[in-house]
């Protein structure tokens, strides 16, 4: 048998070791050499106070390619008509896009409306943001506060929770259409319980429930987890105290936790909200392209269909309708910060 006592150095303690670390941090002093000479040059030539807008730049580079430009196209294209592709081959409409899609004799009734299916889709995502937001807000703080309570496999319940936001969303909504088709796992349970199949995503008030539910379930572990940093940033000697002044734990949760958490649940609420007036691609996916009928058709779907879905491309109407959403969700947030502010004040 061999001396385990006779142990072997490490092998960076080697002396083959120590000359393969020295050589490789001899490299690194070259390459970091051959990085700084190009930034040296720069900031004796700029200043050193203008070096911080050089590491933005690349950035806010990518920003305005991506981001900002696309914006301004499409407020450009929202006072255009025809159905060309190019900027330059489009007549100047002015507001005449806008008066269609608001050209309704009574904004609560869309059968009035010159484009019933715009205004549809704005009551769907209005009723959808109301269930899904406050769906969401609700179960993550209700996940949050229970995770903030465990003792054991905390971290393990985070990455679980937490795992279908890291998917796919139309794999996601695949695999929910299977688990609700009329042949699928859910019907199989209902047809040995009752005896007969439901068709969930053919039926309006099922495919409403289903393409809330779902995204419940999908997006929740992502606020879960912005909710569950308010928590533990909370102290702890706050709960202490009301422990030995004798509060119970229901009067602590809406006279301490409640209003410390307010910053964090006002952030859930603004993503949730700008999340679900974008909702598209799974609910797309997931109800056939927004049915039954235009049960399920939002803003979003509109928009992508009037664009490139038919064969009179009207790339201007849909682009105002953009613009209006934009406005809406602006004036929407806006609203909730200073309705926020004047509860904190």
């Amino acid at each position: 048998m061999s001396d385990l006592s006779n142990d072997q150095p490490p092998h960076g303690h080697t002396p083959k070791g120590r000359k393969l670390s020295a050589m490789l941090d001899r490299a690194l002093e070259h390459v970091m050499a051959v990085i700084e000479w190009p930034f040296s040059l720069l900031q004796r030539v700029i200043g050193l106070r203008r070096m911080p807008y050089v590491f933005v730049l690349p950035n806010m580079i990518l920003f305005g390619v991506f981001v900002f430009v696309p914006v301004l196209l499409a407020i450009a294209y929202a006072f255009t008509g025809g159905t060309n592709l190019l900027i330059w081959e489009r007549p100047f409409v002015g507001f005449d896009n806008f008066a269609r899609l608001l050209n309704c004799g009574s904004f609560l009734d869309p059968a009035s409306c010159e484009l019933d299916l715009f205004w549809t889709a704005v009551f769907n995502t209005g009723w959808y943001t109301v269930f899904n937001s406050a769906g969401t807000l609700v179960v993550a703080l209700i996940t949050a506060l229970v995770l903030q309570r465990l003792t054991r496999g905390k971290t393990f319940f985070r990455a679980v929770f937490f795992y279908p936001v890291l998917l796919s969303p139309v794999v996601v909504a695949l695999i929910w259409k299977w688990f609700l088709a009329r042949n699928g796992l859910l019907n199989a349970v209902f047809a040995d319980l009752m005896g007969e199949r439901v068709i969930f995503m053919l039926e309006v008030l099922w495919s409403r429930f289903w393409v809330v539910y779902v995204s419940i379930w999908f997006h929740m572990g992502f606020y879960t987890l912005i909710i569950l940093a308010g928590l533990q940033a909370i102290p702890r000697d706050i709960y202490e105290a009301a422990l030995i002044d004798g509060t119970s734990r229901w009067r602590q949760f809406w006279r301490l936790t409640l209003p410390l958490l307010m910053p964090n649940l006002l952030v859930v609420l603004v993503l949730l909200l700008i999340r679900s007036v974008q909702a598209f691609d799974e609910v797309w996916v997931l109800s056939d392209g927004g049915g039954p009928g235009t049960a399920n058709t939002f803003i979003v779907q509109f928009i992508y269909e009037t664009a490139f879905a038919t064969d009179v491309r009207l790339y201007g109407l849909a682009s105002a309708a953009s613009v209006l959403m934009g406005l809406g969700l602006l004036l929407l947030t806006l609203f909730q910060l200073w309705l926020a502010k004047k509860v904190e004040t």
